[in-house]
């Protein structure tokens, strides 16, 4: 065999021996590395508190007619002191009200010209205002909601929409929660690491989820999060927080 042929097959054993041993070297490390990176373990936390609210806004909208602007304004001006004093046998007065300007407009309506065509003609003016009752007396409100339609039946003409039930504290009954739930997201993570024949570390990552104001008769299902039932008085609060925790062998 040619020496120059002999002498650089050698030097391309040498080479390639190097470059190998060079590689499992790198891919040794790098092995090591993703051996000895830190595993973490997800879980979701949930805590429940019945709560009751502690305030309730009602809104009751006054309407009027008359033939002339004149005659409709003094007609509105008759009938929201009437409904206050209605509102007043369930012991609400002047401090619990407020209201929205009054306002007169035409009353437009449909009619059929000699021709068969529909236009619009007006035929007198409305009007109309909106009291806002708000109080701490929650069953006033329940007890004059009850009573209101025997009100509209002697010919007032009113709009009562729903009472909204509301929770003036929020913020401490979500501290409150987010305390139980992030205890009850680390009762779930110890619970899960038990058959994983490991043990849970310090917590990586913290978030909190959904925060829901439910009824308490269950009648609203929490679906997207997010919710503020306003129609009880009786209700859940709900928090969820998601925590990620370091694992250790």
């Amino acid at each position: 065999m040619d020496k120059s042929l002999s002498r650089g097959l050698v030097i391309l054993g040498i080479t390639l021996a190097v470059g190998m041993s060079a590689a499992a070297f790198i891919f040794g490390v790098q092995a090591k590395q993703i051996g000895s990176a830190k595993q973490t373990i997800t879980v979701k936390g949930l805590a429940e508190q019945p709560i009751d609210s502690t305030a309730a806004e009602w809104q009751i909208s006054v309407r009027s007619h008359g033939e002339t602007f004149e005659e409709a304004l003094n007609n509105l001006r008759q009938e929201t002191p009437a409904l206050q004093k209605f509102l007043s046998q369930y012991g609400f007065d002047a401090k619990n009200f407020s209201a929205t300007t009054e306002s007169v407009s035409p009353n437009m309506v449909s009619e059929t010209n000699e021709q068969g065509h529909s236009i619009e003609v007006q035929r007198g003016f409305n009007g109309q205002q909106t009291l806002y009752v708000k109080t701490d007396q929650l069953d006033k409100v329940q007890q004059a909601r009850a009573k209101i339609i025997e009100y509209q039946a002697k010919g007032h003409n009113i709009d009562s929409s729903n009472a909204d039930f509301l929770v003036g504290n929020l913020d401490e009954v979500k501290l409150s929660l987010i305390g139980e739930a992030t205890k009850n997201a680390k009762a779930r993570a110890i619970e899960f690491a038990k058959n994983g024949d490991i043990k849970i570390g310090t917590m990586r990552t913290a978030s909190q989820g959904t925060f829901d104001i439910l009824p308490a008769d269950g009648s609203v299902e929490d679906s997207s999060g997010g919710n503020y039932d306003k129609s009880s008085i009786k209700k859940i609060a709900r928090v969820v927080v998601t925590i990620e925790y370091n694992i250790e062998r």
